[in-house]
């Protein structure tokens, strides 16, 4: 199975034994191959309530800008870790350890899809592309697409990965639903890059990258500066160090940050090479069947949720944003593990701007059950409280109980 995967197994602590099997293993020449990857549907019902504009909300996202009142929908969707079908292949040549990685990554559901779906894109992703090369004794290099480094290690460490969290119902067309993210943590993202990873210094590691620069994204198309194309006259800066130990208390530590340049050519805007930035710290402690994980952030111009969505106003004015998550877990004699999460994320308004329905906060409390069925097999029950607020401190509410399966190979 592929590095990417099992990290997110791992880092979940939910997928028990079945995280420390690699896939299919083939020998071809002087190649080592590894086909691995998961499938997963889970059968989801989420109840909205509240009527109120929240531009960027949880429950916009589930019932719409403008939710009904108790509406209630119920679907058959992937759940927060998409499908994958992954090819990993890996060699020693030349004193090069050298390897690549290729996915595939369809949605379950069938709401955006058949002979009627007007983009069957939103089936399918292609998340991964990347080769990498290197030596124990100096580090690797990475060329190509991944998991972005800021957030990233948060996203792993989140227990609803291997289940559905929030986005159980306007999502549920998609590859995934939306889990954690955006109330507790911003998404990661799948990204070109070029990083560096040091060797392992007594469990210290750090990775340096440089990543394709991105536009910021107008979620509230009235109040927020959307930018053309990939924004930024150079790359993004992302970086991590790291700190994992071993022993009776096992577990890691780590912080990690993005700087990025925001570029636009609106002449209305007083904007020019302007510096977004994020940083976030995380801590993951396990000792005997108990796992205890935290995790904050805290960014200028990086906004919620998605990086750099609604993090400017029309006007070029940053927003502040922060926010972070708890979680707890503890596994059973039976081997059945119970989970219970809570996370925000918080938007500030700029100064200058008088916008009331900008999202104000996301909030999320997640309780789950995973059982092993098999050393691949877990069953998984989730219930999923979303609230969202806007600048008025008006409110939507979501609930969401979600009970499936994710089968890894």
């Amino acid at each position: 199975m592929n590095k990417n995967i099992k990290l997110a197994v791992a880092g979940a602590v939910l997928a028990l034994s079945a995280s420390a099997n690699a896939g299919i293993i083939i020998p071809a020449g002087d190649w080592t191959l590894d086909i691995g990857g998961n499938v997963n549907t889970f059968v989801t019902n989420t109840r909205n309530t509240g009527n109120a504009t929240i531009t960027g909300g949880y429950a916009a996202l589930v019932g719409g800008a403008n939710s009904t009142l108790e509406k209630t929908e119920s679907n058959i969707t992937t759940g927060l870790l998409p499908n994958y079908l992954s090819v990993s292949g890996s060699t020693r040549q030349n004193d090069l350890d050298v390897t690549f990685t290729i996915s595939i990554n369809p949605g379950t559901s069938t709401k955006n899809g058949g002979i009627q779906n007007a983009n069957p894109a939103l089936n399918q992703e292609n998340r991964q592309a990347f080769m990498t090369f290197g030596d124990k004794s100096w580090g690797s290099i990475k060329l190509g697409k991944d998991l972005g480094i800021f957030a990233g290690t948060a996203i792993l460490n989140d227990m609803t990965l291997l289940g559905v969290g929030n986005g159980a119902g306007a999502l549920a067309g998609n590859t995934t639903t939306i889990g954690g993210i955006g109330s507790g943590f911003i998404y990661a993202d799948w990204k070109a890059q070029a990083a560096y990873t040091s060797p392992n210094f007594s469990g210290f590691q750090f990775t340096a990258a440089l990543t394709q620069g991105w536009n910021t994204i107008a979620n509230d198309t009235t109040n927020s500066l959307a930018t053309l194309g990939r924004s930024g006259s150079a790359p993004a800066f992302e970086g991590q160090l790291s700190y994992a130990f071993a022993g009776a208390v096992s577990g890691k530590l780590w912080t990690s940050g993005i700087v990025q340049k925001i570029n636009t050519t609106a002449a209305q805007v007083a904007l020019d090479d302007d510096r977004a930035q994020a940083a976030d710290i995380g801590a993951n402690v396990n000792f005997g069947d108990i796992g205890i994980t935290g995790y904050a952030y805290k960014g200028e111009g990086i906004g919620t949720t998605i990086q750099f969505m609604d993090a400017y106003t029309t006007l070029g004015k940053q927003r502040k944003s922060d926010g972070g998550y708890i979680q707890a877990t503890y596994t059973m004699p039976t081997k059945t593990k119970l989970g219970v999460a809570y996370g925000i994320s918080n938007l500030d308004k700029n100064a200058v701007e008088t916008n009331s329905y900008l999202v104000k906060e996301n909030e999320r409390t997640t309780v789950g059950v995973y059982h092993p069925l098999t050393k691949h097999l877990n069953t998984v029950l989730e219930y999923n409280e979303g609230r969202s607020q806007n600048q008025l401190g008006n409110e939507n509410k979501n609930r969401t109980v979600s009970l499936g399966a994710i089968l890894f190979f």
